[in-house]
Parts: structure tokens; C-alpha cells; sequence
């Protein structure tokens, strides 16, 4: 796991994420904490001046910490300049209809990917380990996997040297193993998640790629394991760089418009 940042503004990131990972229950300062990294003082404290600031709201009956007004705000004045969901919805809604499973878009952002978009396939028993929100590290779950496996291998190199994955993961992210999944994927051109998750829920994942070639998205397809037959996974994999591929020349057209800038870009 990555060392928390010492720097103010660096905590301060970091603790809003930890709070997003818990959109509708909210989170106590202890959970925060945990999952922040930082001691409990530290982020009471930066919790209490964000609070004076309407960036996150507090539940005084239950103590819950929640994402504030003025975040929605910000929210929504970014999303004008960077919101990729709209292109990528159809995509998704393709996806999710030809297979009958679970399809997805995420974003990289930083060591992470973030789930943008969920569209449900007609097949009744899901998976629910990917939602909208939800944040894992680069190598985890088929959209981190496949992203990671498409950067420069220094970058890989230095990813895996500074990040451990067992911590959180388990044994299966030790580095060892998680270069064995991005030597397959490459192979592949698509990544596989055989339930290292959660047992028995899988995952497969294409990356779009930004105007400069860089991973910046990744579609995937999760479902039960059933559903991820050996020979059925060829199909599903062409099905995802297909679209991967039709929404990469999609997004590196907005990216070429002067008036709009993207992650990556």
C-alpha cells in the first residue's frame, strides 16, 4: 500500500476519497480514517474545516460524514469540461445487451480506476463487486488489470515496486502473479479477472485509449463465473475490443476540439 501523502492538500484528497467509497451511508471519522490511512485526530480535523467550507456535511444524529453541497457544485461546473460518460454510455448499453451481463466504464485516475458508468444486462444473477463510485488500484478487478498492463513497462515497473497489492488483496496481487495477468493480457488484448475478487464473480475489460495513446478508460463485462466459460470468453473479448476500439476514435476526436481538455490529454 502507497505511504499516506505528509503534505495538507495531499490528505485532504485523500480523505475525500475515502469518503466517496461510501455514498449513502456515509462514514464515521474512524472508518474514514482507516481507510485514509491517517490517524483519526488528523482527519477529524481536516473533516471539521472542510465541513466550515460545505465541501462534506455531517449527520449530528448518527455522526455519519457525507460529500457536501458545495463538492455537487464544483461537480457539476467540471463535468462540462470532462465528462467522457456521455460518449461511452452507448457503448456500455451495447455491451450489456448483447451479452446479458453487467458492462461497465471506468476512468483511470492517478494509481486508480474509478467506475463511471453500470448498465445491466437481462441475465438475472449479477455481480456487485463493480458499482458507479467505486475506486480500485491499478492491477485489481479486469479494468485496473487491463490498464496497468497497457502502460510503458517502466511505469509498470515503478507501480509495482512502490504498491503492495497483498496488503488489501491478498497473495494472487503479489507482484509476481500480477506480471503473469499483464503478460496474458497484452497477449490477449483484453484482461480476464478468474474471481480474484470475490470468489466466483468475473471480469473481463478492454482499454480506450486518449489522443497520446495512454490507457485513460476501460470497458468491462462482469458476471458469474459460469457465464465466463473458456469458450465463451473469445467472444466476450472481441465484443469489448470492438467497442473499446469504436469509443477510443470517438474520445480522441473530443480530445482533438480545442475547446475541450480530458484527463491525459
Amino acid at each position: 500500500m502507497a505511504s499516506p501523502p505528509a503534505h495538507v492538500t495531499g490528505r485532504i484528497a485523500v480523505v475525500l476519497r475515502a469518503l466517496a467509497a461510501f455514498p449513502d451511508r456515509g462514514a464515521s471519522t474512524s472508518r474514514i480514517a482507516r481507510s485514509a490511512g491517517l490517524a483519526r485526530p488528523t482527519v477529524h480535523r481536516l473533516l471539521a474545516a472542510l465541513a466550515d467550507e460545505g465541501y462534506v456535511d455531517r449527520d449530528h444524529h448518527t455522526g455519519s460524514w457525507y460529500l457536501g453541497p458545495e463538492l455537487y457544485l464544483l461537480g457539476e461546473i467540471a463535468a462540462q469540461r470532462y465528462d467522457v460518460t456521455q460518449h461511452a454510455r452507448a457503448s456500455v448499453h451495447r455491451l450489456a445487451a448483447a451479452t446479458g451481463e453487467s458492462a461497465f466504464f471506468s476512468a483511470r485516475r492517478g494509481d486508480e480506476t474509478v467506475c463511471l458508468l453500470r448498465e445491466d444486462g437481462d441475465f438475472p444473477i449479477r455481480s456487485f463487486v463493480l458499482y458507479e463510485g467505486a475506486r480500485f488500484p491499478l492491477g485489481v478487478v479486469s479494468a485496473g488489470l487491463v490498464v496497468l498492463s497497457m502502460l510503458p513497462d517502466r511505469e509498470i515497473d515503478d507501480y509495482l515496486r512502490r504498491v503492495d497489492l497483498t496488503a488489501d488483496w491478498g497473495p494472487a496481487h503479489h507482484a509476481g502473479e500480477v506480471r503473469k495477468r499483464i503478460a496474458l493480457t497484452r497477449e490477449l488484448g483484453y484482461a480476464v479477472n478468474p474471481g480474484l475478487v470475490v470468489e466466483g464473480s468475473w471480469g473481463m475489460a478492454a482499454a480506450v485509449f486518449g489522443r497520446s495513446g495512454e490507457p485513460a478508460w476501460a470497458l468491462t463485462l462482469t458476471g458469474v463465473e459460469s457465464r465466463f466459460r473458456a469458450d465463451r470468453r473469445p467472444e466476450l473479448g472481441a465484443l469489448l475490443l470492438k467497442e473499446a476500439h469504436a469509443l477510443t476514435k470517438v474520445l480522441q476526436v473530443r480530445e482533438g476540439d480545442p475547446r475541450v481538455a480530458l484527463p491525459g490529454s
